[in-house]
């Protein structure tokens, strides 16, 4: 029996989005703060401000790390555009159902953060943006194609960010 998503059952993704989407936004924020550059908080609270940067982005490492290492123990593929072997729902998939995408947001957070670039900021709402239109909706549907109930029960659990 056909279901609507029968097109994403083999893989959701041609091209692996997210990496693209970050990795042009951790290089986008570079120049676009020395060409086009704003004011940054100074003193005592740039220093704050640079310290919580160190903080989101170990604390972002620490996610991905965690999310990869669930990943591989669940032998399943972390290419988003890769065929999914199996549904992972615990360890940080049991807070968000994109936990790297989550993460990959905190590290251009946390790039603007200590490098004092305002840019970095609405890169990271436009990547998370674009991931969430050309990877985690196209995700979910492979992923209720694969896993049905399975999949449906997890996404009414577990919010998609956080």
């Amino acid at each position: 029996m056909a279901t609507e998503h029968d097109g994403f059952s083999d893989r959701p993704n041609r091209l692996p989005w997210p990496p693209i989407i970050y990795a042009a936004a951790l290089l986008a924020g570079w120049p676009l703060g020395h060409f086009l550059e704003t004011p940054w908080i100074g003193g005592m609270t740039g220093e704050v401000l640079f310290a919580a940067g160190i903080l989101t982005i170990v604390g972002a490492l620490a996610i991905d790390i965690a999310a990869m290492n669930t990943m591989r123990r669940k032998r399943t593929t972390i290419l988003p555009n890769r065929k999914a072997d199996h549904l992972v729902t615990n360890g940080v998939f049991a807070v968000s159902r994109n936990p790297i995408y989550l993460a990959n947001t905190m590290l251009v957070i946390g790039a603007g953060l200590i490098s004092g670039i305002v840019w970095y900021f609405p890169l990271a709402l436009i990547a998370a943006y674009m991931t969430q239109k050309l990877a985690i909706e196209r995700e979910e549907k492979h992923l209720e194609s694969r896993f049905g109930k399975l999949y449906r029960d997890y996404r009414k659990r577990v919010n998609r960010w956080i």
